[in-house]
């Protein structure tokens, strides 16, 4: 099957000549076009395609802002002017770029490396469920700092304000989600809302402890110590057959 691709370009002679070298590809499929990040965000959030082909600089917002606007990011080839170590500055993580013009070895080659990781993606999207999977990537935005992270690697969720904190690795960015919010698309095999505060991944579990007034204290692998409320107890114990 074809991987059903949407370029996105303020360009349109950009967009038409990366359509013309696309057709070289007989595994890419050209579904849509757009011209600036609103249209990219309702045509991905209606097609739901496989891969985007994103230029960086646009008119009024930016791809990094397009893509720390939808809850589950597709993957992602970057098609800019920048150079390379203007990119790698992003700190951007598993995803690839290509220079303008586009040269057809370095397409051909970008394409070549997304496709394992395209079939793992269509595997998971025939289950047919609205939560994001372990495997899923989710896109993080801080400041200038990107990052695309897959759901495993996060371990825990704390909430602040309006936002919500991100562990993963040694970093911690905020993302403009309520816990709540999360809380509705994350699996719950996998992530548990120990408080008002935190959701925890149980994977990353260390170290499980009684604590104050009938409750739990959780000591994840990365050092932080989570504090499971007495409600939440009972429900954690029933999940985990304690």
């Amino acid at each position: 099957m074809p991987i059903r691709t949407i370029i996105i370009d303020d360009e349109r002679l950009a967009r038409n000549e990366l359509k013309k070298l696309l057709q070289q590809h007989s595994d890419i499929e050209v579904i849509e076009e757009a011209a600036n990040v609103d249209e990219g965000i309702e045509k991905i959030e209606a097609l739901a395609p496989e891969l985007i082909f994103l230029d960086i600089q646009m008119p009024g917002k930016t791809g990094f802002d397009l893509l720390a606007e939808i809850d589950k990011a597709p993957r992602v080839i970057f098609t800019t002017a920048y150079d390379e170590y203007a990119i790698k500055a992003f700190e951007v993580n598993a995803l690839d770029y290509l220079l303008k013009p586009i040269e057809p070895k370095r397409l051909s080659d970008a394409i070549q490396k997304l496709h394992y990781e395209i079939q793992k993606e269509q595997a998971s999207a025939q289950n047919g469920r609205s939560l994001l999977t372990e495997d899923d990537q989710v896109f993080v935005k801080d400041g200038e700092k990107c990052w695309f992270v897959k759901l495993h690697e996060i371990r825990l969720f704390e909430s602040v304000g309006n936002y919500a904190k991100v562990f993963f690795g040694t970093n911690k960015p905020l993302i403009l989600k309520s816990l709540n919010a999360l809380e509705e698309r994350l699996d719950e095999r996998n992530f548990f809302r120990a408080n008002r505060k935190h959701i925890i991944n149980l994977r990353w579990i260390e170290k499980i402890e009684p604590y104050f007034n009938g409750g739990l204290l959780i000591e994840l692998k990365g050092g932080e110590k989570i504090e499971v409320s007495r409600r939440q107890t009972v429900k954690f114990k029933e999940m985990m057959s304690l």
